[in-house]
């Protein structure tokens, strides 16, 4: 069996890639001529230049191949025209090399809870809920979704996690190791938010019980679509602490008004206009965290796919900060 995977050379897909040689899987990673690849060669994968921006480059990526998993896309951008060429258009063109293969692969797209919006502070997300995005990230990302269905001979499956951390993840554990290491874990807002997030490891074994086991996207409607999550509705302070534990030491969550944050968000899109290199915080970023809840039940996973989160928060914490110490970034 061979997969392709795009984005191989990113946070989840270095990580999916290595789990996938290591079952005797035939990996074929799409890169870009850019990206860095050392890891990828050392691995053993077989790299193929292209992307997604670039439909003309993916058939013959494609080609020969029996599943592929699409997680290339972006996560910020300097506007709304870069981000929905990479994230809608390029699922787009995904597709269609897929359907077009002479043997057309299972075409697994690795979304985003926020393709579905935030939750309310009671109960979690599930499939069925009607998406309601609120930022244009998490509308490039539903709009991606879309992207998949109309296209004959296309068995394609979405999955949509929350928060992913672990290893090698290079915008969500940076910043709260730093605040860790200071003993201070800022907190956007008072109120007592909810998040679901997960490890990139049981993610990346959700990806795989997908593809062998997962319902197909119909032409409209949640079948095929899954959330994958931890188990459980973590408060900010449970993060904070969980980070702050696993480097041992004790840490103050400190709340700060949500006005705050704009300032920041003000500064971060000006130094990013100027210097051509889109930042994480930004007005579009703002509209997601001032968001009461942002959780997801992964049940239907559980049911459909027989996949089971090993790594509660804690653990999962754990196992990050020893990988970032022994790279000496923690």
């Amino acid at each position: 069996m061979r997969f392709l995977v795009t984005g191989a050379s990113g946070f989840i897909g270095s990580t999916l890639a290595a789990l996938l040689v290591s079952r005797g899987t035939k990996v074929r990673a799409l890169v870009r001529r850019s990206s860095r690849r050392e890891g990828l060669e050392r691995l053993g994968a077989e790299v193929a230049f292209g992307d997604v921006t670039d439909e003309a480059s993916l058939p013959a990526a494609v080609d020969g191949c029996d599943v592929v998993v699409h997680l290339a896309g972006l996560v910020k951008a300097l506007g709304r025209r870069q981000l929905f060429r990479v994230n809608v258009e390029g699922t787009r063109h995904v597709a269609r090399a897929c359907a077009g293969a002479a043997r057309p692969p299972i075409l697994i797209l690795v979304s985003s809870l926020a393709a579905a919006g935030p939750s309310g502070p009671s109960r979690p997300r599930v499939e069925e809920d009607a998406p309601a995005p609120v930022s244009r990230y998490g509308e490039s990302k539903l709009l991606a979704e879309e992207a998949l269905r109309g296209h004959d001979g296309l068995q394609a499956t979405v999955v949509r996690p929350p928060i992913v951390y672990g290893p090698g993840d290079r915008e969500v554990m940076p910043p709260l190791l730093r605040m860790a290491r200071l003993g201070v874990i800022l907190k956007a807002g008072f109120a007592d938010k909810r998040y679901s997030l997960v490890h990139v490891d049981d993610l990346c074994q959700g990806i795989l019980a997908a593809a062998e086991r997962g319902h197909r996207l119909d032409a409209s409607g949640s079948e095929g679509i899954y959330f994958l999550s931890d188990g459980g509705e973590h408060s900010w302070d449970d993060v904070g602490e969980a980070v702050c534990a696993a480097l041992g030491r004790h840490g103050l969550v400190l709340p700060l008004p949500e006005v705050a944050g704009l300032p920041v968000a003000l500064a971060s899109s000006v130094l990013a206009t100027l210097t051509r290199r889109p930042a994480i915080l930004s007005f579009d970023k703002m509209r997601e965290i001032r968001q009461p809840a942002w959780t997801c039940s992964s049940a239907r996973a559980e049911r459909e796919l027989g996949w089971r989160p090993r790594l509660k928060l804690a653990e999962g914490m754990r196992r990050s900060v020893e990988w970032f110490r022994e790279m000496g970034r923690a």
